[in-house]
């Protein structure tokens, strides 16, 4: 197709670059049958170095080969003209942190506290063990900045007047304390000047720093190569300006990356402020180093931080696309299956019909499980390679059991994972001598197809997959188990019990994301995707007592197809240490319209108008004397807003099961979330379309082909047929055992399974047990 007819930024592209694959999704005006859209899938490998330097480069420059019927040199800069925006999610922060490859970095911290972060919160994961072995800090060096601050009370917006400080207009304090003060913080009176806190807090300034003493701290730091900086300071999230003052100083001596806590987490708690931090300087860095690199591979340079064309866009981790601006290495640890789970929530949920989603994303290297009932489930601190790191982030657990996970027999046991082949070599059966994985195991199996799966493989990169590399690794592992047991099996039945571990694994984040939490796991729908899903849904949704599953058309490149369907998000958060009582409640309303509007104007200079912008308004609560503070989101009843006392005593109750009564509720921040909308509606849901539409059983003789596949309890069923999707029609009933293939997944439908197929999905029923 000419390029001629293709319009000037028309081209929407998104890529998903996850461990094993890079998945990219695009979708632009058909120049033949106007006001319709065609769409572009690729898939290729994350790392092929032989091949290509960066795989959502060549992924986009191989769909502007497409779409315009030009052909475009690898390596070479590509033009940008045709192409509306590109959408990113990518693991390059994670993998750095999961490999220890960030940047080198130094932490300024508040003299006295050199090892605070070393420290940590002292809990004990492993208590009984005699050698305990933590994961070392993720910075190289520290400096101790003498500065200091001290909080002596709350003004007097707290429920105890008589407690409070008041302050004139110009500052001072107008009336000093009465006795040791709330919470015995201290006496009013004493050296140093006492000014008001973010939070609502009277702060007194007991040490300035030394800025001459810090500019030879800092030159010293930049001389011996250091280019990045965490800075955590005692109260800074109330009194930021020590942080600030040391931050400046940083920049105009050189230093390209300053992480100040204040800025990024404006909230108490000094450790995991401070671990968050060294976070951010340890992967921002390698995040615009991949970043500037991506960059380079275009026709458009960066200026003043974005691109004048095309729009590029980053998946945050809290499930919100972010612009170059705001992205950052601690916002991109999930960047990778938010993507999905997005994707998962959007074509799964049915307003009418409410029945909570389960997400499963098996990948080439984990599986990630997500939960959806209505509005994403956000977590504002979790534990990735060992450090916690306070930041929003969508509740996704990851479980390494994927495509790619290793298989052994080890003392007697199948294991699958949690070792992975990765995209480099890869299985057994991607001819770069790697060892076995679960993907060897499902091609034995006849659950994947050489002829139907990606040609991709080899030096020549059109090689299909090798099945007797598979088959001659697994006769050892059979050869080596029955010569360890009375019982001999054969080699379906040893290739099935890995099958059978790996989806036990993938299995137990599903229970934790349910069970664990008092949710009845089979009233959910299981919502399949990932290159690996489809051969294993059946499977786990068995296990789980799940009867229903939603496979969609894009589900193995539903992280990149997620992406497309995203909105923007752009959040602002104060600290707050406020009572929540009835004459506090105005100023906390204040406080909220504040940041509103904030927020709106935000997006208002990225696009956005205000019909097109959902705001939530949110305060992180906790009752007195306990240090666990719940992010409260009150829900609509009866078209009404819900209170926020009433909101935080449900979800409270429901988290730890009794609620206490005889204390106050302490608001600890206050924080508004804008999201501008990419799309007012995406149409029906499959569950109603599914109820709607005709259907039409399918014969089995008009199957494509026939292939011999194992299923369990059946054995092999050598003509189990194989339909192509593209030649099912919407309505259309494949009953089990069969298979159901295109360009880039397979779907097994095991005996007693019902798949209709609607516009979008494969709709995958069980039989009763």
């Amino acid at each position: 197709m000419p390029a001629s007819q293709i319009p000037d930024r028309s081209i929407k592209i998104c890529a998903d670059r996850g461990g094993t694959f890079c998945d990219v999704h695009a979708a632009y005006p058909d120049p033949e049958n106007p006001g319709q859209t065609k769409e572009i899938v690729v898939k290729l490998l994350s790392q092929d170095p032989n091949n290509y330097a960066d795989a959502p480069t060549e992924g986009i420059r191989r769909v502007l080969e497409i779409a315009t019927g030009e052909k475009t040199p690898r390596r070479a800069v590509l033009k940008t003209d045709k192409i509306d925006y590109i959408r990113l999610s990518t693991t390059v922060a994670t993998n750095a942190l999961l490999e220890r490859k960030g940047q080198k970095h130094a932490l300024l911290i508040t003299k006295g506290f050199k090892d605070l972060l070393l420290i940590g919160n002292q809990s004990r994961p492993r208590i009984f063990d005699l050698n305990i072995r933590r994961p070392a800090p993720l910075y190289s060096k520290v400096v101790e900045v003498d500065e200091r601050v001290t909080l002596v009370g709350y003004t007097s917006d707290t429920k105890a007047e008589e407690h409070a400080l008041q302050f004139n207009e110009d500052g001072s304090v107008k009336r000093g304390y009465r006795g040791a003060g709330w919470d015995g913080v201290g006496d009013a009176e004493g050296p140093g000047e006492i000014v008001h806190g973010l939070s609502g807090e009277a702060v007194r300034i007991m040490k300035k720093p030394d800025l001459e003493e810090a500019r030879r701290d800092l030159q010293a730091l930049y001389d011996e190569g250091y280019r990045s900086l965490a800075i955590v300071f005692v109260h800074s999230y109330t009194y930021p300006q020590h942080e600030q003052q040391i931050g400046d100083l940083a920049r105009s001596l050189g230093f390209t990356q300053v992480s100040e806590s204040s800025q990024l987490l404006p909230m108490i708690k000094m450790v995991p402020r401070g671990v968050s931090s060294t976070a951010d300087a340890y992967l921002t860095p390698i995040l615009r180093q991949y970043l500037d690199g991506f960059f380079s591979g275009f026709d458009e340079k960066l200026k003043d931080g974005n691109l004048l064309s095309p729009r590029v866009e980053f998946m945050g981790s809290d499930g919100g696309l972010l612009d170059l601006k705001n992205f950052s290495g601690l916002k991109s640890i999930l960047s990778g299956p938010a993507g999905g789970v997005v994707g998962m929530s959007l074509t799964s949920w049915d307003e009418k019909e409410k029945h909570p989603v389960i997400g499963i994303d098996v990948g080439g290297t984990s599986t990630d499980v997500s939960r959806f009932d209505g509005r994403y489930e956000v977590v504002y601190e979790t534990t990735t390679a060992g450090i916690s790191i306070q930041s929003p982030q969508l509740d996704i657990n990851t479980v390494a059991a994927g495509g790619g996970s290793c298989l052994a027999f080890r003392n007697g046991l199948f294991t699958a994972g949690p070792e992975s082949a990765g995209a480099h070599p890869g299985p057994a059966c991607y001819r770069k001598g790697g060892p076995l994985a679960v993907t060897d195991a499902n091609l034995l199996l006849g659950r994947l197809i050489p002829d139907y799966f990606p040609k991709i493989f080899g030096d020549s990169e059109k090689e299909p997959l090798d099945v007797e590399a598979s088959k001659k690794l697994f006769e050892e592992v059979v050869k080596e188990i029955n010569e360890s047991h009375e019982k001999k099996m054969s080699l379906d039945e040893i290739v099935y019990g890995f099958i059978k571990v790996a989806n036990e694994t993938m299995c137990r984040p599903i229970r934790a994301l349910t069970e664990a939490r008092g949710y009845a796991t089979q009233k959910h729908i299981l919502c399949s995707f990932g290159g690996a899903g489809g051969q294993h849904a059946c499977d786990i949704a068995h296990l789980l007592g799940i009867k229903t599953i939603l496979i969609h058309r894009y589900s193995s490149i539903l992280s990149a197809y997620g992406l497309a369907l995203a909105d923007r998000a752009y959040e602002q958060q104060e600290p707050s240490s406020t009572f929540y009582t009835q004459q506090n409640k105005p100023s906390l309303t204040a406080r909220l319209d504040k940041l509103e509007s904030q927020v709106r104007e935000e997006l208002k200079r990225q696009g956005f108008e205000s019909e097109r912008v959902r705001i939530e308004r949110m305060l992180n609560m906790r009752f007195e004397g306990t240090d666990t503070a719940l992010m409260i989101v009150p829900e609509e009843q009866d078209g009404e807003g819900e209170d926020f006392e009433a909101a935080f005593k449900r979800v409270y109750k429901s988290e730890f099961g009794f609620l206490l009564e005889t204390k106050s509720i302490i608001v600890d921040d206050v924080k508004v979330r804008g999201i501008g909308k990419t799309f007012d509606s995406l149409g029906d849901s499959v569950h109603a379309e599914v109820k709607r539409i005709e259907k039409q059983p399918v014969d089995k003789s008009k199957a494509d082909t026939t292939y011999s596949t194992y299923f369990e309890g059946v054995g092999r069923v050598d003509e189990t047929p194989v339909f192509k999707l593209e030649s099912l029609s919407t309505g259309d009933v494949v009953e089990g055992p069969a298979m159901i293939i295109d360009d880039t997944q397979t779907i097994v439908v095991v005996p007693g399974a019902k798949a209709v197929l609607t516009s979008k999905h494969l709709y995958i029923t069980l039989e009763e047990s």
